[in-house]
């Protein structure tokens, strides 16, 4: 939809049509929520001049952003624009703001391992992913961004910052460095710089893409990067919505579970938006469930800790999706015999 096919809307009117659709499949705790988020949204529209939603920008979306961020706690914006999201979705279906506008709308950072431990990729889902990769798309980049963020559990920074230089065959590995002088920066500086087993199976989808699907170009900075799309080294941005498609479960061979129709569903057409699809998820969330998976299956905290570059702390606090019983039978496995 262009500028040209748009409705003036006006803001309060804009919100009150949101909210009278939103009211009906939600309960009252979330609709005072969405009021409360979108009163803010209101008082800073009101404060910049913006009257009629058809003017919104995403450089104004930024500024909104900015202007928010100060007051509140990271998580709780994180939810403030969630809502938004929802809110600019819904008035692009009624011609009130320009299509894909919510998309323009980002989240900063949030602090390590703060999103909700129940958000990440199972390790059943894991397993279906990367068989179907192993037998139907083997070897290609897509293989290889979920094959190293679930090996491994790294950050997206982390698998971005990748070179070819950095492999290490001969020891089924991979070294991990923070560059920002030519921009690649590991969450934690140089105290992120390690080395990180993949073994033999792992690292033979890392070479055999290179051999076979990698596109032999280089980066801005003449760095020759593992992972390249045709203009170079993909942005953190990229990296995201390629792990979204690929955990979609129409991606992998699954009915959908939404009764969507994978033909004209908004996160999965040519023009779509993964992130709509419910079941998709982030790279953290595959982080999050890669770290899970290692801690159910045996791998000390101590372990997991110096391995995915994370705090014992943020660890437990975050990252640990597991159940009590499920700890209980890792903590049976390693107790001395009767």
């Amino acid at each position: 939809m262009s500028d040209d096919d748009l409705q003036p809307l006006h803001i309060e009117d804009g919100i009150d049509r949101f909210l009278r659709h939103h009211e009906s499949g939600v309960g009252e705790s979330t609709m005072a929520n969405a009021r409360t988020r979108l009163r803010h949204f209101k008082e800073w529209a009101n404060e910049v001049d913006i009257e009629n939603l058809n003017e919104l920008t995403g450089r104004d979306l930024a500024d909104f952003v900015a202007w928010r961020r100060d007051d509140i706690a990271p998580v709780t914006l994180q939810k403030q624009l969630s809502t938004v999201r929802m809110a600019l979705r819904y008035w692009a279906n009624i011609e009130g703001v320009t299509d894909g506008l919510a998309e323009k709308l980002h989240s900063p950072e949030l602090p390590d391992g703060a999103e909700a431990r129940d958000v990440h990729l199972e390790n059943q889902h894991a397993t279906e992913i990367l068989e179907y990769l192993d037998r139907y798309d083997y070897a290609s980049r897509r293989h290889v961004v979920i094959s190293l963020l679930w090996r491994t559990g790294m950050r997206r920074s982390a698998l971005r910052s990748i070179d070819l230089d950095d492999l290490r065959p001969e020891e089924h590995a991979v070294v991990l460095e923070h560059r920002p002088e030519t921009d690649t920066i590991l969450k934690n500086h140089d105290d992120g710089e390690r080395w990180v087993y993949l073994g033999p199976r792992w690292y033979q989808i890392v070479d055999d893409y290179i051999d076979k699907n990698r596109i032999n170009v280089t980066d801005d900075h003449g760095r020759e990067p593992l992972l390249t799309t045709r203009y170079g080294r993909p942005t953190g941005d990229t990296i995201y919505k390629w792990v979204n498609m690929a955990t979609q479960p129409c991606e992998y061979g699954r009915d959908c579970p939404h009764d969507r129709d994978p033909k004209t569903c908004e996160a999965n057409s040519t023009d779509g938006y993964p992130s709509r699809c419910p079941s998709s998820r982030s790279p953290h969330g595959l982080r999050r469930g890669s770290i899970t998976y290692h801690l159910t299956h045996g791998t000390s905290p101590e372990v997991a800790s110096e391995r995915m570059d994370v705090s014992l702390e943020i660890l437990y606090k975050h990252y640990d999706a597991r159940d009590e019983r499920e700890k209980m039978s890792v903590r049976k496995d390693n107790l001395p015999d009767k």
